[in-house]
C-alpha cells in the first residue's frame, strides 16, 4: 500500500477515483482496440476512432497539451 499512496497523492485522487478513471480508460481503450482490429481489414471504417480515443484520454490525463 505504501507504493500506491505517492501515486495517488501525485495525481490528487482517492483510491476509488483512481480505480474509476483507470477502469474507464481501460474500457475505452479496449473498444478502440476492437475498432482498430476491424479497421485493419476494412480500412474505410473506423478511420479515426482509435486515434480520437487516444487523444481524448490523453487530454483527460495531461490536459490540453495532447493533440
Amino acid at each position: 500500500m505504501k507504493i500506491i499512496i505517492p501515486h495517488l497523492r501525485d495525481n490528487d485522487v482517492s483510491y476509488f477515483e483512481h480505480m474509476r478513471r483507470a477502469l474507464s480508460w481501460s474500457a475505452r481503450l479496449a473498444a478502440a482496440n476492437a475498432a482498430l482490429s476491424i479497421h485493419a481489414f476494412l480500412p474505410f471504417v473506423f478511420t479515426k476512432t482509435a486515434s480520437d480515443t487516444i487523444v481524448e484520454i490523453c487530454k483527460e490525463m495531461k490536459g490540453p497539451t495532447c493533440t
